[in-house]
């Protein structure tokens, strides 16, 4: 039997809720389509929708509870504002939390980060470690990930995000981590910030909730490192500072290629430890930095957080490398990148590209979005990277990809079309035995429908 998470008690103590009587939930969600047997339901009221509309059918799928603002048939408490209500929860999950918290933000790498940590943290004793689901970093993911917290767990990671300055300020605040990890800094985001100096600013934010025996991770290699620094410095007792850097806390004094990924050799406080890390290309080097120097921050076991490194494979979106027969025979090789991109992340996947064995190189290239007055200049800066990856042909996906495509006329051959749609007409066309191709764009252009087409009859495949 699942441990119970929340019994009906606790949560009129964390919420000043009134209870319709007693239940006991196994689990939290405030999605009625993710709801399963002995979770409690929190029905939050937004702009686009109610969660109240669907009491029934949380119910249905065998909520224990709920929490509501209104009258409600089934097992509840009953408070004036049901976000509030999970900020409670959060606050109180977090307050009977004895092991170590750990929270994660960053321009890039921030979910795969938290997901190797994870696993690096669970590797002695697996299952006691909390994580973030997917990607529920912002001020409604992160308070369901800190009331989802078991009460025993060893280790929390919590990936935290935003868009605008101050946001991460309220969300470190709830998490009160014991070691903040900013993996990089670069302009995602940028139209909302009047320079990545803000940008910056705003992910040191960070820093701002922890612990009093906090410790700030930081990239030293960064542009930014003195601003953060400066950022972490009032709050952290430890700073510790990740890199290829002479200087660096925790420093790679050796990293080399090979065909399951990369193997390191990092200098850490406490001695050398080499591993091999299961990702290809150099930003994996650099997170896995972050994430040794974690482990050692966290009195984790650094040689099983190493196994655990070599095991980690890409996720859906984020690096997953998947082997797709091709209707002709022989298959070819995709590389899905397609749940975000910014102009550093994009171009540390075109060197992952062009590190691959292939035929040829193909890339799908979704446009970035948000960046503002720079995006014009940021698109066609890609055209040097596209290049040096031995790019031979690429589809260039959205109206904001013109100015790419303009830099890159007569240099490869492209295609410029609006939307992913007709990106998988092209892509299914030009795919041939031994091709690998990219696809990185951001998330709402709609590349993950594309991949998921290809990956229905293609299966994961090592690196």
């Amino acid at each position: 039997m699942t441990a119970p998470l929340w019994t009906a008690a606790e949560i009129v103590a964390a919420t000043g809720g009134v209870a319709s009587g007693d239940f006991v939930a196994t689990g939290v969600t405030f999605d009625s389509r993710e709801v399963g047997p002995g979770d409690l339901f929190v029905a939050l009221s937004g702009d686009a929708t109610d969660g109240h509309r669907f009491l029934d059918q949380a119910f249905a799928r065998g909520a224990a509870g709920a929490i509501v603002a209104r009258d409600c048939v089934g097992p509840h408490v009953r408070v004036d504002d049901t976000m509030a209500a999970l900020e409670a929860l959060a606050r109180a999950a977090r307050a009977r939390m004895t092991g170590r918290v750990i929270g994660v933000t960053g321009s890039v790498g921030k979910t795969g980060t938290k997901e190797a940590l994870a696993a690096a943290l669970d590797r002695p004793s697996p299952g006691t470690t909390h994580k973030s689901v997917k990607s529920y970093n912002n001020h409604t993911g992160v308070p369901l990930s800190l009331a989802r917290m078991p009460r025993d767990a060893r280790f929390a990671v919590l990936e935290m995000g935003m868009n605008h300055a101050g946001e991460l300020s309220a969300l470190t605040r709830l998490v009160r981590p014991h070691i903040a990890i900013v993996t990089a800094i670069a302009p995602a985001h940028i139209a909302h910030f009047p320079s990545v100096e803000a940008i910056a600013d705003a992910k040191g934010e960070i820093f701002q909730g922890l612990a009093p025996d906090g410790v700030a991770i930081l990239p030293f290699d960064s542009l930014y490192r003195d601003r953060l620094i400066a950022a972490a410095r009032p709050y952290a007792a430890r700073i510790a500072a990740f890199g290829m850097g002479e200087g660096a806390d925790v420093r790679a004094d050796e990293t080399l290629a090979t065909p399951g990924g990369t193997f390191v050799t990092a200098r850490m406080a406490t001695g050398d430890v080499s591993f091999t890390i299961g990702q290809p290309g150099a930003h994996w080097v650099s997170n896995a930095l972050a994430i040794m120097a974690a482990v050692e921050a966290a009195g984790g076991d650094l040689a099983l957080a190493g196994l655990a490194l070599a095991d980690m494979a890409g996720l859906p979106g984020r690096g997953r490398q998947l082997a797709v027969p091709l209707e002709g025979g022989g298959e070819a090789l995709v590389i899905d990148e397609s749940y975000n991109a910014n102009p550093a992340s994009m171009r540390a996947t075109l060197a992952v590209l062009a590190a691959v064995s292939a035929k040829r190189r193909l890339a799908v290239l979704g446009e970035m979005r948000e960046l503002g007055e720079q995006s014009d200049a940021m698109h066609a800066a890609l055209a040097e990277p596209v290049v040096e990856a031995g790019v031979e042909r690429a589809v260039l996906v959205g109206e904001g990809m013109a100015a790419l495509a303009k830099a890159l006329e007569g240099r490869i051959d492209l295609v410029h079309v609006p939307a992913a749609a007709e990106a998988q007409e092209q892509l299914q066309t030009l795919l041939s035995p031994g091709d690998a191709v990219l696809v990185k764009g951001s998330n709402g252009v709609g590349l993950s429908a594309l991949v998921a087409v290809l990956a229905e009859h293609g299966s994961p495949c090592s690196i």
